[in-house]
C-alpha cells in the first residue's frame, strides 16, 4: 500500500489477526489504482509524513466503518460517506475490523496536471477536498457510481482494460470528474470556468466581501448586502464555496495578501499588508496563510525574489 498510495504507518493492537487483502487494478496512463481492501482487524493509518505521501486516496466502506481524523476534528465515513485523504496534510484513519471498503487512489501529478489543463494555468496552492464525500446525493454521489462501475466492470473481464488509449479517457474522467463534484480549495475558479450562474444574492454578498474586504465586516452587513437571511446566505455559501461566508471572507483576504506579497515583494512590510488586509493577529495570520497556502509568508517572499533574480 506504501508503494500505491506513499509512505505511511500501519498500527493495530492485534498483528497476528490481520487478513490483509487488496484487490486493485493499475490504468497505466496515470498510474491510478481503483479497487477493495480490507485487513480483517482494527487499525490505524498514520500519514506522518504528509509532504511525502504522494497520492490522494479516496475510500468508500461497502460494510463496516471508518473514522478520519484531521485538524483535530473526527470524521466518521460509512457506506454513506466516503473520505479523502490529501497529500501535505496529517491525518489518522481509524478503519473496523469488519471493514471492507473501496478504494480509489490517484497520484498528485495525475490530479495537478488535469487541474492545470482545466484552468490553463500552474497551480498556485497545493490542491486540497473537503475530506467528507457524500456517497447518497449529488455529484460526489454520481462519482462513486462511476467508480464503482469501473472497479466491477474490471473486475469481471481486464482486458478492455489493458488498452491505454482506452483507459487514458476513463482515467481522465474520474480525475476531472472529482475535482468538478467534490468542493476543494479551487472550487470557486472552477465554477467561473465552467459557467456556473451563481444565484442574484451570493453574486451580491460576494461583490460587497471583495468591494469591501479590508473593512470591518461582520454577518449583519453581508446579510444587509444580499438581502436574504443568514440562514439562505450560509446554504447557499457552502452549496457553491464550500465555505462559511465569514471563512470565504478570510480566504479572499489572505489571497489578496498573498498577490501583495508576489507583486511587491521585499518592498513591502508582510505584517503591514496583513494588518491592511484586516488581520491584527500575526501568529494566527501566519498560521492561516501557512494552511491555506502550504508555506509561510516569509517564503512565498523568499522564492519570489528568487524567482526575481533568476529572471535578471
Amino acid at each position: 500500500m506504501s508503494g500505491i498510495c506513499g509512505p505511511h504507518r500501519l498500527e493495530t493492537s492485534t498483528p497476528t489477526r490481520i487478513r490483509f487483502h487488496h484487490s486493485g487494478n493499475v490504468f497505466k496512463s496515470m498510474a491510478t489504482t481503483l479497487g477493495t481492501l480490507e485487513y480483517g482487524t482494527d487499525v490505524n493509518i498514520d500519514i506522518e509524513d504528509a509532504e511525502h505521501f504522494s497520492s490522494y486516496s479516496l475510500s468508500l466502506p461497502l460494510v463496516g466503518e471508518q473514522e478520519l481524523l484531521k485538524n483535530g476534528k473526527r470524521l466518521r465515513s460509512d457506506r454513506d460517506q466516503g473520505v479523502i485523504i490529501s497529500p501535505n496534510e496529517h491525518q489518522v484513519l481509524a478503519i473496523s475490523g469488519d471493514c471492507r471498503k473501496v478504494q480509489v487512489v490517484i497520484t498528485r501529478a495525475a490530479m495537478n496536471e488535469s487541474l492545470e489543463g482545466i484552468l490553463q494555468r500552474p497551480l498556485d496552492a497545493p490542491l486540497r477536498f473537503e475530506p467528507a464525500m457524500d456517497a447518497v446525493d449529488g455529484a460526489s454521489a454520481a462519482w462513486w457510481r462511476m467508480a464503482r462501475y469501473f472497479i466491477d466492470e474490471v473486475e469481471r473481464s481486464s482486458a478492455l482494460f489493458e488498452q491505454v488509449a482506452f483507459t487514458r479517457d476513463l482515467e481522465s474522467t474520474l480525475i476531472k470528474g472529482l475535482i468538478f463534484a467534490q468542493p476543494n480549495n479551487y472550487s470557486d475558479e472552477l465554477r467561473e470556468v465552467s459557467g456556473v450562474k451563481l444565484p442574484h444574492y451570493l453574486v451580491r454578498a460576494k461583490q460587497y466581501i471583495h468591494d469591501n474586504a479590508r473593512e470591518a465586516l461582520c454577518l449583519e452587513d453581508l446579510e444587509a448586502a444580499a438581502g436574504v437571511s443568514r440562514f439562505k446566505l450560509f446554504e447557499a455559501f457552502r452549496k457553491y464555496f464550500a465555505l462559511s461566508p465569514m471563512a470565504y471572507l478570510k480566504k479572499h483576504r489572505l489571497n489578496a495578501v498573498r498577490q501583495d506579497i508576489l507583486e511587491h515583494g521585499q518592498a513591502r512590510n508582510i505584517s503591514e499588508v496583513a494588518m491592511a488586509w484586516g488581520f491584527t493577529h500575526m501568529g494566527r495570520f501566519s498560521a492561516e496563510y501557512r494552511k491555506l497556502f502550504d508555506e509561510s509568508p516569509s517564503a512565498t517572499v523568499q522564492r519570489n525574489e528568487a524567482r526575481r533574480m533568476r529572471s535578471i
